[in-house]
């Protein structure tokens, strides 16, 4: 509310009781609102009177530019009302308020000098380009394919998700979710869903994280509850380590083709560079030594301080799964370099077929390398069908990366209910081997389905045994063997046949033409959807050709 101020004259009786220095007649009341404030050293003049001179200046500046048609409309209203005063209010005299708005205006010292800006950090994400994968995730996302709703919309081929066997979590959950999160005998215990808890997970929790590992490992290999950090997500994970391995600028092995999240997972936030390691299809994209060797030395000719290798086991791409002498090389290829080794499994019970799946911590388990250096990565997101829930591990044998992650999981922790959840589920070994055996088998018999059909129109994959994808050579399509070939291709089988799959240039392929198609977000009987809306585009770019 606005006050109205008012100063209150003097008496003219006292007045005239007063002596005056200077003569009479009627006394000039001098009001000098900044005396108080401005009064100093300068004495009179400059303590008083120059400050009340300009404090009236200014008064007599607004007055003459101040423009308010609603003071003038009031003012000039032959109906307005007058206000009703106060008998003491006649010996009060009024003093002008300055107008906020304006007073704020004309006071400050600056003008607006244009947008507020953000680090250049920002600037970098937000305005880089994004690769094919994100614009088709997004395309799917404005365009779902359903087959009642939406039957002419872009199917999901480009996401590495596990649809088959989401019946059986779903089934779990209506069964035991209340009990899970609220306790046995309906009785809530709010302590333990709604208070703070450990940052890196619940002792309660990792325990039942590293038995369900030892699980999908086949007890080949028992995991320490102390070694685990846990995280919201594989991702935040694999960015932990890496801010915990290299400082920024420093670089990363990687080798390719590999997962397109990999750029911002390792990048984005730590500043590390990431070295990528060509693989061929000569080898069926399998790492060789030499050629980590290579991507070594080119690197230190650059400048380029590498600090560690990224591996992932099974490949998230071609679905390969390295051998016991790869792994073995692997460690003496890390020594011999005195680099860490970050080895990512989270697609480690999504194996199908015969090939056996080696975990590096069965071979560090049964060899004397040095196990500071080794560090693996897992989570629930794909060998559960849990990716919405959001569960990462770090298992590590060095102590102060350990102890580090843990100070950094704050940034990414799992909540208190989930957590209370999945110790539920996890500790249910029925459903845990009831799960881990009919997910393979499903797996299995959607790889055939899916190769089969590629097959039938003249695509070839490479042999996988883990992971939800198939690596498929499309290279008899592209219109040019080249990037600019590859993308084309890509485009028309987004925007023609809305297929929606991740080009190898996504994955830093170096040979042009070959595509990711992830089968598990799939049913049966949409297989020969896909099938048919691929034949239309192979069709096309044949006639072309």
């Amino acid at each position: 509310m606005t006050q109205t101020r008012y100063s209150r004259t003097r008496n003219p009786e006292s007045e005239k009781e007063k002596p005056r220095g200077g003569g009479g007649g009627a006394a000039m009341r001098v009001i000098v609102p900044l005396q108080g404030v401005a009064q100093g050293r300068g004495g009179l003049v400059l303590g008083s009177i120059i400050p009340c001179a300009l404090f009236y200046f200014l008064q007599f500046y607004l007055k003459r530019h101040r423009n308010d048609p609603d003071d003038q409309n009031e003012s000039n209203s032959p109906d307005q009302n007058p206000t009703t005063q106060s008998p003491s209010s006649e010996q009060l005299t009024e003093l002008p308020v300055l107008t906020r708005n304006l007073s704020r205006a004309l006071l400050s010292p600056r003008s607006p000098s244009g947008p507020v800006s953000v680090s250049s950090r920002v600037g970098g994400i937000v305005k880089g380009p994004d690769s094919p994968y994100y614009v088709g995730l997004r395309r799917v996302k404005d365009d779902p394919y359903d087959e009642l709703g939406n039957p002419n919309g872009v199917i999901q081929l480009g996401l590495a998700e596990n649809k088959l066997s989401l019946d059986l979590v779903k089934d779990w959950l209506a069964e035991n979710a209340e009990e899970a999160i609220l306790g046995y005998g309906k009785e809530l215990s709010i302590s333990k869903i709604a208070t703070y808890q450990p940052f890196d997970g619940l002792m309660e929790f990792k325990v039942a994280v590293a038995g369900f590992m030892s699980q999908v490992m086949e007890k080949a290999v028992s995991f320490n509850p102390s070694q685990l950090v846990l995280t919201a997500g594989a991702t935040p994970a694999i960015e932990i380590l890496s801010f915990c391995l290299a400082d920024a600028g420093n670089a990363l092995l990687v080798p390719t083709p590999c997962c397109p999240g990999f750029d911002r997972d390792v990048k984005w936030r730590t500043g590390v560079e990431i070295i990528h390691v060509p693989c061929r299809s000569a080898d069926n994209f399998n790492v060789s030594i030499a050629a980590l060797d290579r991507a070594f030395n080119q690197a230190k000719k650059r400048g380029l301080k590498v600090r560690g290798i990224i591996i992932s086991n099974p490949s998230n791409l071609v679905g390969n799964l390295l051998s016991r002498n790869t792994l073995y090389s692997l460690l003496d290829f890390a020594r011999e370099k005195n680099i860490h080794i970050v080895s990512n499994e989270i697609l480690a019970s999504s194996t199908h077929g015969n090939e056996e799946f080696v975990s590096m911590a069965e071979i560090i388990d049964l060899e004397d390398f040095d196990r500071k250096r080794v560090h693996i990565v897992y989570g629930l997101s794909k060998d559960l069908s849990l990716p919405g829930i959001r569960v990462g591990v770090i298992y590590s044998f060095n102590e102060e990366v350990l102890a580090a992650a843990k100070k950094l999981s704050r940034f990414s922790s799992v909540s208190a209910p989930t957590q209370r959840l999945l110790i539920s589920m996890l500790s249910d070994n029925k459903f845990v081997q009831t799960f881990i055996s009919i997910n393979r088998e499903r797996l299995q018999r959607m790889y055939a389905q899916f190769v089969a059909g590629l097959k039938k129109l003249g695509i070839d994959c490479i042999k996988s045994s883990g992971g939800f994808c198939c690596w498929a050579d499309m290279s008899g399509l592209i219109s040019s063997y080249s990037e600019k070939g590859e993308l084309e291709l890509w485009d028309k089988l987004l925007n023609v046949a809305k297929v929606n799959v991740t080009p190898g240039s996504s994955c830093h392929c170096i040979e042009p033409g070959w595509f990711r198609f992830c089968f598990a977000t799939l049913t049966e009987k949409d297989i020969p959807v896909v099938m048919e809306r691929i034949q239309k585009v192979s069709e096309t770019c044949k006639l072309n050709s």
